[in-house]
């Protein structure tokens, strides 16, 4: 599976300049970051990875965004060096939950499950930990836009695409729909769909993550069809790529 290529924290940053100047040390921060990890047992990527579906997993993660909380529940989007999580309905006090700031590193326990494609844990709880989170920048799949097993690899990843066309939906001709079916009304998730002139696909503002008063809601309601558009947000998955777009602007 390929992994985010930019994706370092400032102690694997700090020991790959010391590399370079030939210093075979390892700073006090980034020795106190490796001892710190070392105090939880859990997966690496590559392991969660290759578990089998239903079962336990543990893994050291860090908060990229999350869903509004909910009865003592909370729907992260996470990551750590080598991949992304999509951790769902995770058991969390609203304490809790406004501590789960983006940066922040957590340990999670629950079990790798898959719904309509979309690999996530679910029934997890979590630790918070004094480790140092990643540096997470969006990963540019302009180039796979359209490649269903090339976006796979990527799931749930943060990404960024630029150069796609908005699409008319519906029988009107609408930029955007409130819910799949255009059903909904303002506060509702939104949808919408963008082409890069060959393949099309359906992107969502995902309500519970970026609500009616967000900039990214406004801008979408604010999109006409034909617009050329910069996108980033989260590649979730529901029976192939259905991202959850954080960020939108008009070239």
């Amino acid at each position: 599976m390929k992994t985010f290529k930019k994706v370092l924290s400032v102690a694997v940053m700090a020991a790959m300049a010391l590399s370079v100047f030939g210093c075979a040390a390892q700073t006090e921060e980034t020795a106190a970051e490796t001892e710190a990890a070392a105090e939880y047992e859990y997966m690496s990527y590559e392991e969660y990875d290759a578990a089998a579906l239903d079962t336990e997993v543990t893994v050291l993660c860090t908060v990229m965004d999350t869903q509004s909380w909910w009865e003592d529940q909370i729907t992260v989007y996470a990551a750590d060096a080598d991949g992304a999580y999509f951790i769902y309905n995770m058991a969390c006090s609203e304490e809790d939950a406004a501590l789960l700031t983006p940066g922040t590193t957590i340990l999670v326990t629950g079990f790798k499950s898959e719904w309509e494609g979309e690999v996530e844990i679910i029934d997890a709880t979590f630790e918070f930990t004094d480790v140092d989170g990643v540096a997470i920048a969006p990963v540019d799949l302009t180039a796979d836009f359209g490649n269903d097993e090339a976006l796979l690899a990527h799931q749930n990843e943060y990404f960024e695409m630029t150069g796609l066309t908005v699409e008319a939906i519906g029988e009107n001709g609408e930029a955007f729909f409130y819910k799949w079916d255009n059903s909904g009304s303002q506060g509702d998730d939104l949808y919408f769909t963008v082409s890069n002139g060959e393949t099309s696909c359906n992107f969502t503002v995902e309500s519970y993550l970026r609500g009616a008063d967000t900039d990214v809601y406004q801008a979408v309601e604010g999109l006409n069809v034909g617009d050329t558009i910069t996108v980033s947000g989260y590649l979730y998955w529901y029976q192939g790529p259905n991202p959850h777009i954080i960020s939108v602007t008009v070239e």
